[in-house]
């Protein structure tokens, strides 16, 4: 009897590619063949050196749930000896400095908000954690309890094991030479000569990703880097200590303020380095071994240790750990691993070529719980974790050119331990996507920060010249030194001045695509939440959902004509999921073909939005945009100044007036018209700091930050975008009546009592006085303003906020049990003090929407 599931190629026997595997073998997949170039037992990529680290804090809820299943999975996985494939020694991350110290707190946070045990620690316990540490230079640690180190080879072994059982066959020593992609979906593998028919493959190749990438037409930005890892000689107090040769019973050791990290080797100590300069490897000039000849000691990832490039890294190491001074580096390598541009990992299926998917630049801290969630993908269409920060699509094709791929990955690893502010730009490349606006920008003052390559005004300093007139109402507070990083006061004059005049926002790195053909209503229909078989004129805010009726993006379409619709979307994950929906639909039924395009780099928008934003329109355009000539939600073709434009009656910053698009070329003078006509009216410049304020007052969500995949829209507060009158099916629809009655959590709006307190976003929530996970209140100080943030499990976390200058407080969204009401308390951890605030009613500004109707 023939296997009913599809024929999958997984490429690649590390980590990943095995559990892979064993993960789709599980759900019933078991039709896989795992092809691997070298010896299944030594792969001799990253997974064969890798030290083993596996740590939990991370800032994305993503990753820390793929290292947690991780450690579950490997401390599952038993050898003959009966011992797992993780040693749970704990995780200390010490802290030299009192900045690392400061932030070794917040950094508990992202613990705490993801439901993972952590404790800032002084310097007697860390100590006590790991006592060849000089006291003389650690200030105190960040401790994970559940970390540890992952006996990788072992654990890969064993799920190789269980998934050749179930029925997945495994081949090793053998090159994969070509993939056939013809008519944009893979059906077969080669070998040489040889053809593997596949309805799925999957590129686990760890850094030789982008080789099997460009066999399915697909980049695969990732960057291979060596990486410094060395042992000493015995080391006399770890003598007898440890059972196994390279065991541990210490916690590893991550010191973060000299880019190095220590686990204990047996008898020895293993250090690893991100000190060094970076070291791209030209995958051609990698030793060419045969399978017979890798070893532990010879392996195609592993490569000549360079000594020169330690010298530095083993003195400090001889500093933080003293006894180390009686013991010298026995071996080094330089071993390759993965970085890429965004230092992310890259997982999902091709915008190009259906059936070609990829999980690669994974690292062994979250390899299971990756594999997991890609099965998942290729099992169901969806995966229960959220994959959007992950998504191989995310990237604009500017930054998978090989060029910039190798600087800012080389960047990253530069950066890899450094301490980032969440608004820190990029350094370089800087200036890669400017708006035609860019030079009347910079003759405003304006402060420029990068996201997906787009240089992006925070804020004008030109506007400096009016917080003399400020009302002292809108004036924002003294923030504390983090907060106060890449902001500026300046952005409540343009808060006040949206509110109360008239402001012109660059809306131009808003993603767009024109979705076009006699299907193109049809084909959106059947992907969103609302109605798309509506005459030209209509715009709607809707949703993409998955099948599980979880939310993959929110987006914007417009009606411009019977087969012409615009999309306003949040990145090219939803230009290849809809491109993707189109090339089916196509082949379907040629009659009703879909052609997607991305408009981005053609077109550019300026929100212009405020009370007077009429009056400045109507200066230089004869168009009725009075509420009769173009209602909330809708869309017309208009001219301002002889330039076509078209005009979207909608706003995000909750104030009357339009999104006006027109081409690249002419975008130079749509601004200069708009700003000349709208002096008489005090028109400004305004930026991002202010635009997220206004949002936040008025209560619209952002994906992946307020919303994920892993939320139904009733939680999210965004059930009036599932349009009742729809009875037509959409992708997700029979999904939701279930998953909203198990939903146990809810967006809530929260502001913050202390009119100077702050938050950012990801800090972690504790419920006060209810009965909760969490331990309500604990640590609090006399007033219940703040203190240590003490022990106790987090009942929710912070998504986006801001200080909201319309309203004078700061807000703060937050994922919290859905049994909370309004007028509750609870209590936001922010490096470790507790803040208190409010359940609030929301939207905090105009909930009669009498501002966007005009």
């Amino acid at each position: 009897m023939s296997n009913p599931s599809p024929r999958v190629v997984i490429i690649g026997a590390g980590i990943v590619g095995a559990n892979l595997a064993d993960e789709l073998a599980r759900l019933g997949w078991t039709n896989t063949l795992v092809i691997e170039q070298g010896p299944l037992t030594i792969p001799g990529g990253s997974t064969s050196h890798a030290p083993g680290l596996v740590f939990s804090s991370n800032p994305s809820k993503s990753m820390t749930e793929f290292a947690q299943y991780t450690i579950e999975k490997l401390t599952s996985l038993t050898g003959p000896d009966g011992r797992g494939s993780f040693l749970p020694v704990g995780g200390l991350e010490i802290a030299t400095t009192p900045e690392r110290l400061h932030d070794l707190e917040r950094r508990a946070g992202w613990n705490r908000s993801w439901g993972v045990d952590a404790e800032v620690v002084d310097t007697e316990e860390a100590l006590r954690l790991f006592p060849m540490l000089n006291p003389d230079k650690v200030l105190g640690g960040l401790f994970t309890p559940g970390d540890g180190l992952a006996l990788a080879a072992q654990g890969t072994q064993l799920v190789i094991e269980r998934a050749r059982a179930a029925g997945v066959e495994f081949r090793d020593r053998t090159v994969v030479t070509g993939i056939d992609h013809t008519g944009g979906k893979v059906s077969a593998v080669y070998a040489g000569d040889e053809r593997i028919p596949a309805d799925i493959v999957v590129s686990c190749a760890g850094f030789w990703g982008p080789t099997i990438g460009a066999m399915a037409d697909t980049p695969i930005p990732l960057l291979p880097l060596a990486h410094q890892f060395a042992w000493s000689t015995e080391v006399p107090s770890l003598a007898g200590k440890n059972e196994l040769p390279k065991g541990a019973s210490a916690p590893i050791l991550r010191y973060q303020d000299e880019d190095l990290y220590y686990r204990e080797w047996g008898e020895r100590i293993g250090i690893g380095s991100y000190a060094h300069r970076p070291m791209p490897v030209d995958l051609d000039t990698l030793p060419r071994y045969s399978p017979d000849e890798i070893t532990d000691e010879r392996m195609p990832s592993s490569l000549t240790f360079t000594p020169e490039d330690f010298e530095r890294e083993w003195s400090i190491s001889q500093e933080i750990l003293p006894e180390l001074a009686q013991t010298q580096i026995q071996r080094g390598f330089n071993g390759i691993f993965s970085f890429t541009p965004d230092g992310g990992s890259l997982v999902g299926q091709s915008r190009n070529v259906d059936g070609f998917y990829v999980a690669e630049a994974v690292w062994v801290t979250h390899g299971a719980g990756v594999a997991k969630a890609v099965a998942e993908l290729i099992a169901h269409g969806h995966s229960e974790t959220d994959l959007s920060g992950l998504d191989l699509n995310r990237f604009e094709d500017i930054q998978t050119t090989p060029e910039y791929v190798s600087e800012t990955s080389q960047q990253n690893f530069r950066e890899i331990y450094d301490i980032l502010h969440p608004l820190q730009p990029r350094i370089s490349p800087r200036d890669v996507r400017l708006s035609p606006f860019n030079e009347q920008q910079r003759r405003l003052g304006a402060f420029f920060l990068e996201a997906s390559g787009w240089e992006r005004p925070h804020w004008y300093e030109a506007n400096a010249a009016l917080l003399g007139d400020l009302p002292e109402e809108w004036r924002a507070p003294e923030r504390d030194d983090w907060a106060n990083e890449f902001h500026s006061p300046i952005a409540a004059v343009e808060a006040w001045k949206t509110r109360t005049n008239v402001a012109m926002y660059d809306m131009t790195a808003l993603k767009r695509f024109e979705v076009k053909g006699p299907g193109a209503g049809k084909l959106l229909h059947g992907l969103t939440t609302s109605s798309m078989l509506r005459k030209p004129g209509a715009v709607s805010y809707t949703l993409l959902l998955d099948e599980a009726g979880g939310i993959t993006s929110d987006i914007t379409v417009a009606i411009l004509d019977e087969e012409t619709y615009q999309v306003g979307a949040n990145s090219n994950i939803d230009l290849a999921a809809i491109t993707r929906a189109a090339r089916e639909q196509t082949a379907a039924d040629p009659s009703q073909w879909v052609s997607v395009r991305d408009m981005t780099p053609g077109t550019c928008c300026i929100g212009l939005w405020g009370p007077r934003a009429r009056d400045v329109i109507a200066a230089v355009s004869d168009d009725d945009l009075s509420d009769e000539g173009l209602k909330y939600f809708r869309t017309k073709h208009i001219t301002i100044a002889g330039v076509p434009v078209t005009a979207m009656r909608l706003s995000y910053v909750g104030e009357l007036g339009w999104e006006l698009y027109t081409s690249a070329d002419l975008g130079h003078r749509l601004w200069d018209v708009l700003w000349e006509a709208g002096q008489e009216f005090g028109i400004i410049a305004a930026g991002r700091e202010a635009f997220n304020s206004l949002r936040l007052e008025k209560g619209f969500r952002s994906f992946g930050t307020d919303m994920t995949s892993e939320h139904e829209p009733e939680q999210a507060g965004l059930g009036f975008a599932v349009k009742a009158s729809k009875t037509d099916d959409f992708v997700g629809k029979t999904a939701l009546a279930d998953r909203a009655s198990q939903a146990t959590k809810k967006l809530t709006c929260l502001t913050l009592d202390v009119p100077t307190d702050i938050v950012l976003g990801k800090e972690p929530v504790y419920v006060v006085g209810g009965a909760s996970a969490g331990v309500s209140g604990a640590g609090a100080g006399a007033d219940g303003a703040s203190g240590s943030a003490g022990a106790g499990r987090a009942d929710g976390y912070v998504t986006s906020a801001a200080y909201g200058y319309t309203i004078g407080k700061a807000i703060a969204y937050a994922w919290l049990p859905d049994s909370l009401s309004v007028g509750d308390k609870v209590e936001i951890e922010y490096f470790g003090k507790r803040l208190p605030a409010t359940v609030t009613a929301e939207p905090l500004y105009d909930p009669e929407m009498t501002r966007l109707r005009g």
